[in-house]
């Protein structure tokens, strides 16, 4: 991690997401801005929450971790949002493992000056709510999704999310075990059908490079894009 001493780039972050209306305006004299590079890690759980991260640039990936060691991936967060709300809110240690999977800029305030200062602020405390029920929300729409459609259809809609405008194809940064957990199914049906999706002449597979041939098909499977980045 490397702290960005660059307070021209900072308030551009607070200009571009209104986050002064979070805060009073002296928070920005607490604000620090933390850089991430790609596969480095944020957060790692049971550690103690030391900063409240706001998300401005770049993209993250959730994980939880059980106590057998195995981990979980539970979503992938781009633009803006916020880590740390649970913790900070129920005074607890960090639940999950977050890791970098793109160069990633967050807002970081350390939480001790928020729970000193904000803890009873209005517009910090409806966005606390806001945050933690759109999360709720996506985690319930995500987990009815993968009880309902079949797993051809979930990794369309998986896929459909990762696209970018200017690309066709997809570079997944995940192992396919880490998605076949997230899918709710076992690495080897993950395999099949990604297979099933190559012999249809929608995708085709080069390692962990997925070229899109046929976007229209892909978007018709994948029903509805459930896994928003949030």
């Amino acid at each position: 991690m490397k702290k960005i001493l660059n307070q021209q780039l900072l308030n551009k972050y607070f200009a571009k997401y209104n986050i002064e209306d979070l805060f009073d305006e002296d928070i920005i004299n607490y604000a620090q801005l933390h850089f991430y590079e790609k596969d480095e890690i944020i957060l790692e759980a049971e550690d103690e929450l030391e900063y409240y991260y706001l998300l401005v640039d770049g993209k993250i990936k959730i994980s939880y971790l059980f106590e057998n060691g195995k981990s979980m991936l539970l979503k992938f967060y781009k633009d803006f949002n916020t880590i740390g709300d649970l913790e900070f809110l129920k005074n607890k240690p960090i639940q999950c493992n977050v890791e970098a999977i793109e160069n990633t800029f967050l807002i970081a305030i350390p939480s001790t000056i928020l729970r000193a200062n904000y803890i009873d602020n209005v517009n910090f405390l409806h966005h606390l709510v806001g945050s933690l029920s759109e999360k709720l929300h996506e985690t319930i729409n995500n987990s009815s999704y993968n009880f309902v459609y079949p797993l051809v259809n979930r990794l369309a809609s998986y896929l459909v999310e990762h696209l970018e405008d200017d690309r066709n194809y997809i570079l997944l940064n995940s192992p396919f075990k880490e998605i076949a957990e997230f899918l709710g199914t076992t690495y080897r049906h993950l395999v099949r059908t990604f297979k099933e999706l190559e012999s249809k002449s929608i995708i085709k597979c080069d390692n962990k490079k997925i070229y899109i041939l046929d976007e229209d098909r892909l978007n018709e499977l994948s029903k509805n894009v459930y896994m928003k980045s949030l």
